[in-house]
């Protein structure tokens, strides 16, 4: 398709303050089943960024405008799926779990803005009878000469690994990094216990969860839900890597969705 016939969006990026201090950041021009959210949050010492989006704009148009001053960045990959890590290559500071670590330098890593170019292994998963993948997943360009052909997934190497246990710091907040499998084998969680906000990545939001992509694993993914259930009362607010922010009482509703279809209702377990 030529790149001409996409009409330049007004502004790439729209944003939302979810909570305090935490901003959930989107891709409206991006079609539904790439959108992620990323988020920026606000600390005294340090901000934090988790996730980036596609990478499709420069993060620095939308960072630029939430950042009140001169300060460390630190940003963390829930999982390294092109449509959350696509700008981290642009950030300082990059966290990921180990088993994420391969694919944020390009290994195996799949992106691509055509459905044409899709591995049967994820059509499979996103296709149905009412729902097909479009030609082209992005109905505008951030910028003139922006040719969606072009895209493509920048490799970059962490900064630093990150694992179940670890705390990352902010000042006056602190984030408990939990290792979630099942999504992907290095997904994450971010848990302020203090605030009760969690950060799920893709491992859980309010929608269809994939759990047959390549690098998926039922059995993990039912684990983890189940250990998120068992926390559910201790979040007062989540923000997921798809759709919008919901509390704890929702939480607990999805997992017990999830553990219900995969015949293991009330499982909680303790990480992998």
């Amino acid at each position: 398709m030529d790149a001409r016939g996409f009409p330049v969006a007004e502004s790439w990026f729209s944003i939302r303050q979810v909570a305090d201090g935490i901003t959930q950041v989107t891709e409206p021009h991006v079609n539904s089943l790439i959108r992620a959210n990323f988020y920026h949050v606000h600390g005294s010492e340090a901000d934090l960024v988790v996730d980036t989006g596609t990478g499709i704009a420069p993060l620095p148009w939308v960072l630029g405008r939430l950042m009140d001053a001169p300060k460390r960045l630190i940003t963390v990959a829930t999982h390294t799926h092109y449509d959350h890590v696509g700008g981290i290559h642009e950030c300082r500071e990059r966290l990921v779990h180990p088993r994420e670590q391969s694919s944020l330098a390009g290994n195996g890593q799949f992106a691509s803005l055509f459905g044409r170019d899709f591995p049967l292994s994820w059509r499979s998963q996103v296709e149905d009878g009412d729902h097909q993948l479009p030609e082209v997943l992005v109905d505008a360009i951030p910028f003139e000469g922006f040719d969606p052909r072009d895209y493509t997934f920048t490799p970059t190497a962490a900064t630093r690994l990150v694992e179940e246990g670890d705390r990352i710091a902010l000042g006056i907040r602190e984030f408990e990094v939990m290792h979630t499998p099942g999504h992907s084998p290095g997904g994450v969680c971010l848990l302020d216990r203090k605030a009760g906000v969690l950060f799920s990545g893709d491992t859980i939001y309010d929608s269809r969860l994939f759990d047959e992509l390549p690098g998926s694993n039922i059995d993990s993914y039912v684990k983890t839900i189940g250990r998120l259930r068992a926390i559910a009362a201790e979040v007062r607010i989540v923000c997921p890597g798809h759709e919008g922010c919901f509390d704890g009482g929702r939480l607990r509703e999805l997992c017990d969705a999830y553990l219900n279809r995969r015949g293991q209702a009330g499982t909680a377990t303790g990480p992998e």
